[in-house]
Formats: C-alpha cells, sequence, structure tokens
C-alpha cells in the first residue's frame, strides 16, 4: 500500500478504473518539490509564501554568489514546504549555449531507504 499519493499533474485517465490516475511515494514527492521549485513566489493565490523565485535568477551573470543563492533557494522552498522530503546535496550547472540552468537534487524520502535524484532544467525564455 502506498504511503503518499498525488494526482498525476498530466491528469491522465487511470486505464481500468476510469479515474484520474495518481503518483504514489517516491514518484509524489519527486513530483511536488519539481512542481515547487518551478513556481515564483506570489503566483500561488492566497499563498504568497510557496515557491522558489528560481526564474527570476536566470538573467542574473552567473557567478559563484548566483550558484549559492540558488542553493539557498532550492533548500529553502524543499525545507519550508515538503515535509516528506530531506535534501542530501544540491548541483547547480550553468549551461550558457542552451540559455538555461541544470540543476541536480539528491534527496531522501521519509519512510524510504534508498536516496532518489530530482534533476530539472530550467531555461530561460526571453
Amino acid at each position: 500500500m502506498a504511503t503518499y499519493t498525488d494526482f498525476n499533474t498530466s491528469f491522465s485517465i487511470h486505464p481500468t478504473k476510469g479515474d484520474l490516475s495518481l503518483k504514489s511515494d517516491v514518484t509524489a514527492v519527486l513530483q511536488s518539490c519539481k512542481n515547487l521549485l518551478l513556481t515564483d513566489k506570489g503566483e500561488r493565490l492566497f499563498q504568497p509564501n510557496i515557491g522558489s523565485n528560481i526564474r527570476k535568477m536566470l538573467f542574473e551573470n552567473f557567478t559563484p554568489q548566483t550558484i549559492m543563492l540558488l542553493k539557498q533557494f532550492i533548500k529553502e522552498t524543499i525545507d519550508n514546504n515538503e515535509p516528506r522530503a530531506d535534501i542530501i546535496n544540491i548541483d547547480v550547472s550553468d549551461d550558457p549555449d542552451n540559455n538555461n540552468v541544470n540543476i541536480s537534487c539528491i534527496l531522501q524520502v521519509i519512510n524510504n531507504t534508498e536516496p532518489v535524484q530530482l534533476n530539472l532544467v530550467i531555461e530561460r525564455i526571453r
């Protein structure tokens, strides 16, 4: 039996139940962390403190201070909003040729013995 369940953000229909499909356990926690990191503060109505403001950092010059600030935003967001996960390590790297930032987080999900990795590529659109 699954400990954690969340709706699948693709809103796909479960093939046998005819209801919305669910993500469970580790995949549910990873999906939640990804959604939190991709949300800017103030983006969700009536919940102004949820989010990370990572996207506003994409147009800054990429320096060691920017890396430290991005890591701090990621850590604060996960620590404050996702009680099912603890951060073990955060790696941030710049890919200026493709106008994006690569984020890799190693997380320890509560009630799971093995650490899991969350990889995100955040792109500059403008």
